[in-house]
């Protein structure tokens, strides 16, 4: 999966798998670089800097090591950044440190176990990465778990098993990976248009590889990049959060101090190997070679395949991350695409010729690029999109930009980079980012002041040097087969084999291997001030002055269980549109009032309401708070507007209908729910149309009103001014009459087990939904189901079906379970993906699994350390400003008191091995589940 980004910047790099102390060391065995000194003159600190803190060490052996200590909450995150990453490829070997990535969490010769279940049991937030530039593996936990961590990483930077059958089976689910990649047909665009910019450097190679690839490695070529590359003098370690620097610099010595180190790939070696293989083979598939017209300046490359939506992307070379001009360049991408009152929206979504438009910079060590995209509307040609982002540019260039578009486009910058470093993880993201890429963990401080230099000559300079059209590559997605309605359907095949499921995993042998933990001091975690306007609207505050910065996250019981199915999407389209228009501003001076401070606010319908996100800066929450305000009074959903959100929404139709994720959640759904029943209601293109703009304006009326509004503050300001601010804001929004009511009919289980097939054509890889009714949030066993569900799918690496369906038989990527517990009861599901061929095989050893849960229980030790996983991962998450404000929120929703965010871990201990298995009992129903399969078919190979 893509690592999910908020900066643009930073995060386009990452392919996920998938976010002051003195210094007591001697020279005997480390080289210390001081932190920058503070100067005593406040006008002269700069008003922002990623490096406060930060101490550079650089061990013996190589190893640079970035500290910085954080005491706002009580964890810690390490990360360790490899280089080594893609562009140490060439076609061969495309995507073996992706490859090997996978082989690092299959275990060491000192811990012969899955690190997934390692960190499950520290209830670490851990994942890894592979990137253009890097490879990276972080965990976040709680802070008296920092040495075990560091135990963790320094073993497998040394030791890591790379065994022969392990790596068959990880082949297997790295090709179910690039196979779910492939389902996307802007995935498939955007490589055909990366080969074709870098023919002959391996930025044109897709980071995960290709399965032609991946199918020849052998264990000797993994073996060899793990020796050469897996190197202290080829790493940095990042270590920020509660921690006092001594200790933890005393802790790195003693662990990875005494990594040998090893000989690193040089840079001639590599490129020498690059040289060759490139020379020998071309970087494009047979298929691509097809599809892709010859390359011009006047023709695109062009994909003509199974799709839903016309796709566009131009790419422009640029130079590497070091260039002077990438801080002008990303001005520049944030003036042309960022926002509502971007070039590129005005140009392409408010005339309706695409859904969708984006724009990203992406600075490598050697080389970057410049990407533009968009989606068109159906009817529109992709020439004339083409040409419009052409024209958009051509002014740019010879025209240049107003000061007003250059200062927001800085407000943006500078809030974005805030924003995405209040939590510790990404913190020590981007300190791992800066030093790996860059060369130098003060590279985000050097970027920022150079953003505030940029003027609005300089951004016409740069789009005239880098945007010239016979530098740029620009490829179509033609779609042969649009998908109309819902998807063809195979005969369902009922499964009948014959399977057995392993044994479960022993914690004793996590146990066995997990290194020793210090003994943790319990933290009393700050409760919420709670409080009512006198008009009945809800609001928790929760000052957090450790970033100047405010999260608001709101709750309207406004969702799509309202809909009817003949109008389903009202819901929907009355939240997309909150921010066209009010009564005294139009959409582009209520976006322009947020976007000129970096602020922002989103609204988006689910089942059961509208989530309001919203972020500002401190000094900004004002305006977060008055726009939030007219539009909840005063919203006049412009007709216009409607008209193109309407369009929007029809385009997203169809990407839903040609994703076999959304087609089989939509069939699981509707065959689980009667047609009566809130959950069953999806949009379809005629309920789309057949909403006016009176349904809007009538469900605007009735559902939103503040009697029905919760909304939580976190972050720096003080509480009564708040109050204040709200109470004077929000004092005119009155309600009248009782509430609107929605009805939730009884729902019976299905009799037997009930597959489904939907065929979605020109897919690889097949998404699979399994499940039934589950249960409600407030529902006494909720938290033996919690603890129940982490034993048997929460996590993929060391849950009971991760365990079997990936780790022992290799047919998934992915495996997961979960309880959709809310208000009302919704779906217990399973999600995986497989290869076609090995669905029927991944789905009868899913139900046997259920099944053995099911009769025989879990044991005392999966319930003890399912616990601690759960109640450490939970004061990991409360780290995190974003989700605490959610849980915070979502405490409110289900009417549980606020001291729900303390009592929540005290539950969970509560819960004994008895209520677990009689949860398994009443809860898992392996003989009467619904089983939806959608993708390019079920394979008959393995039934």
């Amino acid at each position: 999966m893509l690592f999910s980004k908020r900066r643009q910047r930073l995060a386009i790099l990452l392919f996920s798998i998938c976010l002051c102390g003195v210094l007591l060391l001697n020279s005997s065995w480390a080289v210390t670089q001081p932190a920058p000194t503070q100067n005593a003159d406040v006008s002269a600190i700069k008003p922002l800097s990623v490096t406060d803190n930060v101490r550079k060490t650089i061990l013996e052996n190589g190893l640079t090591v970035l500290t910085k200590e954080v005491p706002t909450a009580p964890v810690v995150s390490v990360q360790v950044w490899y280089q080594i990453g893609s562009r140490d490829e060439a076609p061969g070997v495309n995507g073996i440190a992706h490859q090997l990535e996978h082989m690092l969490f299959k275990g060491t010769t000192e811990r012969p176990i899955q690190f997934g279940r390692l960190f499950s049991a520290l209830g670490s937030d851990s994942n890894a990465f592979t990137s253009y530039d890097q490879t990276a593996y972080f965990g976040t936990v709680e802070r008296s778990k920092l040495q075990t961590l560091l135990t963790l990483e320094a073993d497998r930077m040394q030791n890591a098993l790379i065994d022969p059958q392990e790596l068959e089976n990880e082949k297997r689910v790295v090709i179910s990976e690039l196979q779910g990649y492939e389902n996307e047909p802007g995935y498939r665009l955007s490589r055909a248009v990366m080969q074709a910019v870098f023919p002959n450097s391996p930025y044109g190679l897709p980071v995960g590889g290709t399965k032609a690839d991946v199918q020849k490695f052998t264990v000797e070529q993994v073996r060899e990049y793990y020796r050469n590359y897996y190197s202290p003098d080829n790493a940095t370690l990042v270590v920020v959060g509660d921690f006092d620097t001594n200790t933890a610099l005393a802790a790195i010595k003693e662990t990875f101090g005494k990594v040998a180190n090893r000989k690193v790939a040089t840079p001639s070696r590599t490129q020498q190997l690059r040289a060759i293989l490139i020379q020998s083979q071309k970087p494009t598939s047979s298929q691509d070679r097809q599809n892709n017209q010859p390359q011009t300046p006047e023709s695109p490359i062009v994909l003509q395949e199974p799709g839903a939506a016309a796709l566009l992307q131009t790419v422009y070379p640029l130079p590497d991350v070091n260039h002077p001009d990438v801080p002008t360049l990303d001005v520049m991408d944030y003036i042309i695409s960022e926002g509502r009152n971007s070039r590129l929206y005005q140009a392409l979504i408010e005339t309706g010729l695409a859904s969708d438009a984006m724009g990203s910079v992406a600075s490598m060590k050697s080389s970057g690029w410049y990407r533009l995209a968009a989606t068109a509307v159906p009817g529109q040609a992709l020439p004339k999109i083409d040409s419009v982002i052409q024209q958009a540019i051509a002014q740019l260039q010879t025209k240049g930009v107003t000061q007003e578009e250059v200062n927001r486009a800085k407000a943006l910058v500078r809030a974005t980079i805030i924003l995405s470093n209040r939590d510790i993880t990404s913190q020590a993201m981007q300190l791992g980012f800066d030093q790996s890429t860059a060369g130098n963990y003060r590279y985000s401080d050097r970027y920022l002041a150079a953003i505030e230099q940029v003027t609005a000559a300089d951004v016409q300079r740069v789009a005239k040097t880098y945007l010239q059209p016979q530098k740029r590559t620009v490829g179509f997605f033609e779609p042969t087969t649009l998908q109309e309605g819902s998807a063809g359907t195979e005969e369902a095949v009922q499964t009948h084999e014959s399977l057995a499921a392993g044994p479960p995993a022993d914690p004793a042998e996590v146990a066995k291997y997990l290194p020793q933990i210090e003994s943790a001091t319990p933290t009393v975690r700050q409760l919420p001030e709670q409080f009512k306007l006198t008009n009945g609207l809800e609001v928790l505050l929760l000052a957090d002055k450790s970033t100047p910065t405010v999260t608001l996250s709101g709750y309207i019981k406004a969702g799509s269980e309202y809909d009817a199915n003949a109008t389903a999407g009202l819901a929907t389209l009355t939240a997309d549109n909150l921010m066209n228009g009010t009564k005294t501003k139009n959409a582009q001076i209520l976006a322009a009032a947020l976007e000129n401070q970096g602020a922002s606010l989103e609204f988006a319908a689910f089942r059961e309401g509208v989530d309001v996100t919203g972020y500002s800066l401190a000094t900004d929450l004002p305006v977060l708070v008055q726009t939030f305000a007219d539009v909840m009074q005063n919203a006049n959903f412009p007709a216009n507007e409607l008209e193109l959100a309407r369009q929007r929404a029809l385009t997203n139709l169809k990407l839903e209908l040609d994703s076999p994720a959304q087609v089989a959640r939509r069939q699981f759904q509707q065959t689980i729910y009667p047609p009566n029943h809130p959950y069953h209601s999806f949009p379809t293109a005629e309920s789309l149309q057949q909403i006016s703009r009176e349904d809007v304006m009538r469900f605007y009326q009735q559902h939103y009103r503040p009697d029905r509004v919760i909304l939580t503050f976190v972050g720096d300001f003080e509480p009564q001014q708040v109050r204040s601010l709200l109470e004077q804001q929000l004092k005119g929004w009155r309600f009248q009459g009782e509430a609107p009511t929605v009805n939730y009919p009884h729902v019976s289980p299905p009799k037997s087990v009930v597959q489904q097939n939907p065929v979605l054509p020109g897919k690889t890889q097949a998404v699979t939904f399994m499940g039934y009714k589950g249960i409600e949030r407030r529902d006494p066993r909720y938290y033996s189901a919690l603890v129940l569900n982490q034993i048997l799918g929460g996590d993929t690496l060391s849950s009971r079906l991760g365990t079997e369906i990936r780790d022992r038989l290799g047919l998934t990527y992915g495996i997961y379970s979960y309880f959709q517990a809310g208000r009302h009861a919704g779906p217990f599901l399973i999600q995986m993906q497989t290869s076609p061929e090995d669905a029927t095989r991944a789905i009868a050893s899913t139900i046997q699994l259920l099944q053995q849960v099911h009769t025989q229980g879990v044991n005392q030790d999966e319930l003890d350390t399912a616990k601690r996983s759960l109640t450490s991962g939970y004061t990991v998450s409360l780290a995190n400003p974003d989700h605490i404000a959610n849980q915070i929120l979502i405490n409110a929703v289900n009417e549980l008191s606020a001291e729900e965010l303390r009592a929540f871990s005290q539950k969970l201990q509560a819960v004994t091995l008895n209520q677990v298995n009689q949860a398994a009992k009443e809860l898992l129903q392996p003989n009467n589940i619904v089983v939806v399969t959608a993708g390019p078919g079920i394979s008959t190979t393995n039934r």
